[in-house]
């Protein structure tokens, strides 16, 4: 029983690598998760800046700041669609109205504006971890290196480079890790937006698992599409790790 069971199990990995769904499931995710994680570490940066030079509110601006990251993920999807979908699209709407467009954009049906809006989605839920975790490590910073490097003539772009990123890239790299780690492995967002269509140009690895597994009946197909993850998520982890050790480790 168990040797067939385990030939069962890698007759279901042999036909995933045979099917063009599921390669191009894997292409979705690799694409999704460098764009989504490209945004959110500029922009998340960016944001930390913003919020370490604040002054004046700056608890309820960091608070308000969190707001996406705290409302559940269903529900602000919902609202993201709601502004997208094609019939009603209040994004359409408000382009049409300022004159930038005289057309509707097929945000959701069209396979590569789907995939810009599921990343865009991704990328305003996951950026408020990025800027509160990299402003904790602003704020470690010392304040007395900024005041030698510019009293040495650094300027901002200099002082950022060569203080602000080195000692916040510790930080930076558990930050991206742990990101890697929920992108890769998001469902809610894009069973919501678009449930993996059209053409299966947005499916990734949860969303495609849970169509074969619990709408298709393929339990073992999409228990494989799951498994297919781990390996992945092993070497994102092993990489990261590595990265994480060097970033910490001074001469």
């Amino acid at each position: 029983m168990g040797e067939t069971g385990a030939f069962v199990g890698l007759d279901n990995f042999r036909r995933l690598l045979g099917s063009s769904i599921f390669l191009q499931t894997l292409q979705n995710s690799i694409v999704f998760t460098a764009l989504a994680l490209g945004l959110k570490t500029v922009f998340g940066m960016a944001l930390a800046l913003l919020l370490y030079r604040i002054t004046r509110f700056k608890r309820l601006i960091r608070g308000a700041v969190l707001l996406p990251f705290i409302v559940p993920t269903a529900l602000s999807t919902l609202v993201w669609w709601w502004m997208f979908e094609p019939m009603y699209s209040v994004v359409n709407w408000t382009l049409k109205a300022l004159h930038i467009v005289n057309r509707d954009i097929p945000w959701l049906p069209d396979p590569y504006l789907a995939m810009f809006t599921v990343v865009l989605v991704n990328t305003w839920r996951g950026l408020p971890f990025f800027a509160i975790t990299l402003l904790a490590g602003l704020v470690a910073i010392p304040r007395e290196l900024y005041e030698a490097a510019e009293s040495d003539g650094a300027g901002p772009v200099g002082r950022f480079w060569h203080i602000t990123i080195p000692l916040v890239k510790p930080v930076l790299a558990v930050v991206i890790l742990f990101s890697t780690i929920f992108t890769l492995a998001d469902f809610n967002i894009v069973y919501v937006l678009t449930k993996g269509g059209p053409m299966n140009m947005t499916h990734l690895f949860a969303t495609y698992s849970f169509a074969l597994g619990l709408q298709s009946g393929q339990i073992g197909q999409g228990a494989a599409v799951s498994l297919f993850l781990f390996p992945i998520l092993l070497f994102v982890v092993f990489v990261q790790l590595r990265t994480v050790r060097k970033s910490t480790t001074y001469e």
